[in-house]
């Protein structure tokens, strides 16, 4: 190689060199990474308004890791197809109609790495059967999302209440006198 040629191939070598490196180092933009985990955890229960099944799909992977605990022991979920299952049965059923929900306090952090955020709030669900209230008020929920193929879903959640709010479930109503 001549002299010319030697300078530039090293400033080509050190570009590909330090573009590289840079470039697996470099840090995600966690706001604009918030913003798509909290897009997904509204999505997992906002599809219901207008039963967009697709909004939901895409919001859990599609695996047999998909897990979560619901406050009854009929609702804990083990796997995307006994997910699907549950919601053609529950969710679609005519007689199931969403209201509205609020997310209350929802805080979501993330891994080093960035390909993981997991979050809790306090979750509002309102929602009907056959005309009568059917809500969750005041339920605690956490859960853990993966980025996986660039878009993030869920993979696990766990939904309880508080042992306060369990007593007064449990409590008969009082007749006014």
């Amino acid at each position: 190689m001549d002299l010319v040629k030697w300078p530039i191939a090293i400033a080509v070598a050190l570009y590909l060199t330090l573009g590289v490196c840079s470039s697996v180092n470099a840090k995600p933009d966690l706001a604009a990474e918030r913003v798509k985990v909290e897009k997904v955890i509204r999505a997992s229960i906002e599809w219901a308004t207008n039963k967009d099944t697709a909004l939901l799909y895409r919001s859990f992977v599609r695996d047999s890791t998909l897990f979560w605990f619901s406050p009854d022991n009929a609702g804990t979920i083990r796997g995307f197809d006994a997910f699907k299952q549950q919601v053609e049965q529950i969710f679609m059923n005519p007689a199931f109609k969403a209201v509205g929900s609020e997310f209350i306090d929802l805080d979501v952090h993330f891994s080093r790495s960035g390909d993981v955020a997991w979050y809790s709030c306090i979750l509002n669900d309102r929602n009907t059967w056959n005309g009568q209230p059917a809500n969750w008020e005041n339920v605690r929920w956490t859960g853990v999302l993966e980025k996986r193929d660039g878009n993030w879903v869920i993979m696990q959640m766990h939904f309880s209440y508080s042992e306060e709010d369990m007593l007064k479930r449990l409590q008969p109503e009082q007749p006014n006198p």
